[in-house]
């Protein structure tokens, strides 16, 4: 410790020596240097750049994805017509045969018929 001084002093000498790092701090900063401004001009201008190509990404990503979601989309609308279309057909095979086995039970009964007003 040094002899001769009180704690005024010293408290008064660190703020001193603040004061002359922040100043000298400030006077390196180059805040007013040209060559400064165009740096921080460039850096400023990749960065929008970047954004813009990440916005566009994202714009072509929800676009990709709205195109994929149709096609799914209409695909399944085509399976479903398909199925529609199945159970269309299988009904009507269904009924076409229900038709053709009453017309040979008819048939068979009218035989039948047929034999007993014979006897």
């Amino acid at each position: 410790m040094t002899k001769g001084t009180s704690f005024d002093d010293r408290l008064s000498a660190a703020a001193k020596a603040k004061k002359a790092q922040l100043e000298k701090f400030r006077a390196r900063s180059g805040a007013n240097d040209p060559a400064f401004a165009e740096r921080q001009a460039a850096r400023q201008a990749v960065s929008l750049a970047r954004d813009a190509r990440t916005a566009a990404t994202r714009r072509a990503g929800v676009a990709r994805k709205a195109d994929e979601k149709a096609a799914r989309d209409a695909a399944a609308a085509a399976e479903e017509a398909a199925r529609a279309a199945e159970v269309a057909r299988q009904t009507a095979d269904d009924v076409a045969l229900q038709v053709e086995r009453k017309a040979a039970r008819d048939a068979r009964y009218a035989a039948r018929k047929a034999r007993s007003r014979k006897r």
